[in-house]
């Protein structure tokens, strides 16, 4: 592999062909390391177009890394809300009381030291040391590994650790090729031509900067014509399917009085998020009813009555898939404790808003406001 004609031509490829981001206000290698930092974790997992509004008002909420620091983590979940992967926001919360600490609030140009921090890996801590410290750290995320496997034409599950180790030699001496001060751009390219050219599906080899002759060629997958097979990706699992119940529970009449809400456990899925309580249907549970009582009872120690099916909802996460059965549910006997959830609180439909909750959820009060709306319009009996 040419590592240092690699690295050349992405840079000049990316000095005019770059997307315009709103965190790319200055050039790669020279910029804010906070906001690197954000922009990184919050692009793990997730389209860069979804990215973009979230970032734009993170960073007016939390300007700074003090003030992110400072901030309730309810806040941070909140404006967090939709983007999926909460422990991205969790992990940043306290890496960054931690820097505050340790570091005085610098964030540290040290690749130990950032890999120290809660939810940096190698691949953060790389983007951060490249890209904001123009450090030739290598980056391997999975746009960067299906280019370094068309480049080197690895015949190998991508996933294979043999094949990683592989990438992350490749992707160091790429970055280390490049000229000095070119290091961060050299790396921002690596994950552009992923994003923009070296495609997943009909990559456009014939537009790519790193298309060269046959004689001389530096992509061996295009140059045997098996770039369409590359990367060689692992069997895909049958996803699970799981059937859920969900309990909207009013303390008295749905819509006249306050409804419950349960707080998820910290160190959980979803933790910290607010939800309708309710779980999982077990084989012992006669239907979906019965599962929302047992549920309520093992979580809060409680009875209710459950009532109309309000909504179901359809969602997948990144190991299973369910069907979300929400009822409305009235209190019948007991005094809500929390068993097995980190809190609890009796709303309005109103005080909905003050809480972040999942894209499950969401669904739900979208239904609720509905609901009221409808309940107010009725006409009256009588």
């Amino acid at each position: 592999m040419d590592a240092r004609s690699i690295a050349a031509r992405l840079v000049a490829w990316h000095a005019e062909h770059q997307r315009d981001l709103p965190w790319r206000s200055a050039p790669a290698g020279f910029r804010d390391p906070y906001a690197v930092w954000v922009s990184e974790i919050m692009a793990q997992q997730t389209r860069i177009d979804t990215v973009v509004d979230y970032y734009v008002a993170w960073m007016a909420r939390f300007p700074t890394l003090a003030r992110l620091a400072a901030a309730d983590q309810q806040d941070i979940l909140k404006q967090w809300e939709g983007l999926g992967y909460y422990a991205r926001a969790r992990n940043l919360h306290k890496a960054a009381r931690q820097v505050m600490v340790e570091y005085g609030g610098e964030i540290p140009a040290n690749r130990q030291a950032l890999l120290a921090l809660p939810g940096i890996g190698p691949y953060t801590a790389g983007a951060i040391l490249s890209l904001a410290f123009n450090q030739p750290q290598p980056i391997l995320d999975g746009n960067v590994k299906r280019v370094l496997s068309r480049l080197a034409d690895i015949d190998r599950p991508i996933n294979d650790p043999s094949v990683v180790k592989e990438l992350w030699r490749k992707a160091a001496a790429i970055v280390e090729a490049a000229e000095p001060g070119a290091a961060g751009a050299c790396n921002e390219a690596l994950m552009e031509l992923g994003a923009l050219i070296c495609t997943p599906a009909n990559s456009r080899c014939l537009i790519c900067p790193l298309h060269a002759p046959a004689a001389a060629p530096l992509c061996l997958a295009a140059d045997r014509g098996v770039q369409g097979e590359r990367p060689i990706m692992p069997k895909r699992k049958p996803t699970p399917h799981y059937d859920v119940a969900a309990g909207v529970i009013w303390q008295g009449a749905p819509y006249e009085s306050r409804l419950l809400i349960a707080q998820r456990a910290q160190d959980g899925m979803l933790g910290g998020l607010w939800e309708f309580p309710g779980g999982k249907l077990e084989a012992g549970d006669a239907d979906l009813p019965a599962c929302l009582r047992r549920e309520i009872d093992e979580e809060l120690g409680f009875s209710i009555q459950v009532g109309e099916p309000l909504i179901t909802v359809e969602h997948a996460f990144t190991h299973f898939r369910i069907t979300l059965h929400a009822f409305h549910a009235r209190h019948a006997a007991g005094e809500p404790r929390a068993i097995d959830c980190a809190d609890w609180r009796w709303v309005t439909l109103d005080e909905l808003d003050g809480f972040p909750f999942p894209v499950t959820d969401q669904k739900i009060i979208a239904a609720l406001r509905q609901g009221a709306v409808s309940a107010n319009n009725a006409p009256a009996v009588g």
